[in-house]
């Protein structure tokens, strides 16, 4: 399915056929231009003018019915009185992008008539457009400057990105492969509540259901699966038996291969694994988990379906670009070096990878079950954001922290697991304060494509709670922050 974003300009009549002509070709020379640009991830779509409540209607009305459609475009080229649009926005299903710009760049001074104002006033008919959207309260982002300006199209081709996860976010199912890890709370939370606010859609299954299509999966399926495997990776053996090792990764194979037919035929787009309840699973699934994550799934450890579904989000408005699930783990406090080393016992995604990506075998001392295959690397270095959802019961709340990461100054031999090490900002000392009094959860969906900016924007668009933690952080300025938003989400 294609993603395309649907543009129009509002006007009315009192200005004549020549006006409305003009705001028309104007509108189609701004999607033009837009699309030659390329500074867009997706394809702009020119509508006809909007004048009247039948017309605006029956735009938004297009656009809901139309599942290609991510989001509008709304641009007031002249005046648009606002009562025009007040049952269109009522029915509104989908983002809305509200261009406040104008045809063209400059005002020509020496040839501005009255007639030129008419049909120029952006300035005069967004703001009447604007009214009424605060006025309705509702959700949009508001984009202004000139329509080639480079950082005006930057702006919307990054809503562009936000606009799909709000639409994809009411599609997202999520498999719970048996339940929570028992007495933990943050990967808790109202799976009711989700759906009402996210669209999500959380099912629990048992264990052995998933079992049985790993059983099912043939040998040829295994064999052909672990060949691609040993033609894509590295294969370090580290002085176990080939044979042997090459069993263990069969058994990866055959775990990727039924858990993806399971969670295919009943469309789940995202999947939670707990490893005190694996049922006849012989290895807590790694390899597999990461695999199934670098095809687009998202996933959560423990039982964490708000990560899980995190992750499967961010993955669909990155198109599946270096994001991954992560757990804080240990910190290095050398003054100057300070950073927090991130993994998990087995399953990050190797999409955020730099350089060689490998596969180990070696125990794990939880679940009780063979030594299990993993991939093993190096996350990359550079500028990301790590995101929490958390559960607080009166509301959720969105804790995004910008994060820098690095490539850590010495190998780590005996650590077999893939790993990202990063300094959160403004520093860790700062950073993990603000984290743990904002109620950060262990548990991480994280990306490099996307910014604090995008998934705040989200979380508006939801409704919910957001706290940022940057560079300009400070702990006194967090503690009001909260203070004012438990009055305001109360």
């Amino acid at each position: 399915m294609g993603r395309k974003f649907y543009f129009v300009a509002g006007s009315q009549d009192l200005y004549g056929d020549r006006c409305l002509a003009d705001v028309a070709e104007h509108a189609k020379t701004v999607v033009a231009e837009l699309n030659r640009s390329g500074r867009l991830p997706f394809e702009v779509e020119w509508h006809p003018n909007l004048l009247t409540t039948a017309g605006i209607m029956a735009f938004f009305d297009a656009a809901n019915a139309d599942d290609e459609c991510m989001g509008t475009i709304l641009w007031m080229h002249t005046f648009s009185p606002a009562k025009n649009w007040i049952f269109g926005l009522q029915h509104n299903r989908k983002p809305i992008l509200h261009l406040h710009t104008q045809f063209n760049e400059a005002i020509p001074f020496a040839t501005i008539d009255m007639d030129f104002m008419n049909e120029n006033q952006s300035a005069h008919g967004d703001r009447e457009f604007g009214h009424i959207m605060t006025r309705m309260n509702i959700p949009r982002t508001v984009v202004v400057g000139h329509w080639k300006d480079p950082e005006v199209q930057g702006k919307i081709a990054s809503w562009m990105r936000v606009a799909i996860g709000i639409v994809e976010s009411r599609k997202i199912r999520v498999c719970r492969i048996a339940d929570n890890m028992r007495s933990v709370a943050v990967t808790e939370g109202d799976k009711v509540e989700a759906q009402i606010k996210f669209g999500w859609e959380v099912d629990a299954w048992p264990v052995d259901a998933a079992f049985e299509y790993v059983r099912a999966v043939s040998q040829g399926d295994v064999k052909a699966l672990t060949d691609e495997y040993y033609a894509t990776y590295r294969i370090l053996l580290e002085g176990r038996d080939p044979e042997e090792f090459r069993r263990h990764v069969e058994v990866q194979a055959a775990i990727e291969l039924g858990l993806e037919r399971f969670l295919m035929d009943r469309n789940y787009h995202a999947i939670v694994t707990h490893f005190g309840d694996l049922g006849g699973l012989k290895q807590l699934p790694g390899l597999a988990i990461q695999r199934l994550m670098a095809k687009g799934y998202g996933f959560g450890a423990e039982g964490d379906w708000k990560t899980a579904a995190m992750v499967r989000l961010m993955k669909v408005m990155t198109d599946n670009s270096n994001t991954s699930f992560f757990e804080d783990y240990t910190y290095h406090l050398v003054p100057g070096e300070e950073g927090i080393l991130q993994a998990h016992m087995l399953e990050v995604c190797p999409s955020v990878a730099e350089g060689d990506v490998s596969i180990k075998v070696r125990p794990l001392s939880m679940g009780e079950r063979e030594d299990p295959a993993r991939l093993v690397f190096t996350a990359k270095s550079g500028h990301a954001v790590a995101t929490s959802l958390i559960d607080l019961g009166p509301r959720f709340r969105l804790i995004i922290n910008d994060v820098v990461c690095k490539q850590v100054k010495e190998p780590m031999p005996k650590l077999p697991v893939a790993t990202a090490f990063w300094t959160p900002e403004p520093d860790l000392k700062i950073g993990a304060e603000a984290w743990i009094l904002a109620g950060g959860a262990h548990h991480t969906s994280f990306s490099y494509d996307l910014t604090a900016d995008q998934m705040e924007a989200w979380g508006d668009a939801m409704g919910i709670e957001v706290v940022r933690i940057d560079k300009d952080t400070t702990i006194r300025n967090l503690k009001h922050e909260m203070r004012w938003n438990a009055a305001s989400y109360r």
